[in-house]
């Protein structure tokens, strides 16, 4: 899925202007960025009503270049400057996290597969 259809399907509004034609291949809705560590991997769109400068570095680590701010979050213009300068795609919408995730999913946006070693 395209990060553009992502942006209509939420009817989002985009805060910066990176390339809205990136591929995403999974999905993830969390809040804390240790879980984002864990479990979130590239060409993935991270959900989230976190907004704060900790949440763009650690989508820096793990490679996403696409996050959308849920229950029309508005980041600062330091947050806006911070993923602009890392290529991250700043998206934002009205709706809850947990609508969001139901509208991707059910377009066929998938979380990724997790594997326990239990």
């Amino acid at each position: 899925m395209k990060a553009s259809e992502i942006c209509s399907i939420l009817d989002a509004k985009v805060f910066n202007e990176i390339d809205e034609d990136l591929e995403i291949d999974s999905g993830c809705g969390c809040d804390l960025m240790s879980d984002v560590l864990a479990f979130n991997h590239n060409n993935n769109v991270l959900l989230t009503g976190a907004v704060n400068p900790q949440m763009i570095r650690t989508c820096e680590v793990v490679d996403t270049h696409v996050v959308v701010l849920v229950r029309d979050k508005q980041p600062s213009e330091e947050i806006i400057s911070l993923a602009t300068d890392a290529d991250i795609l700043l998206l934002g919408t009205h709706y809850s996290m947990f609508e969001a995730c139901g509208h991707l999913y059910e377009a066929g946006l998938r979380g990724e597969e997790i594997q326990n070693d239990f």
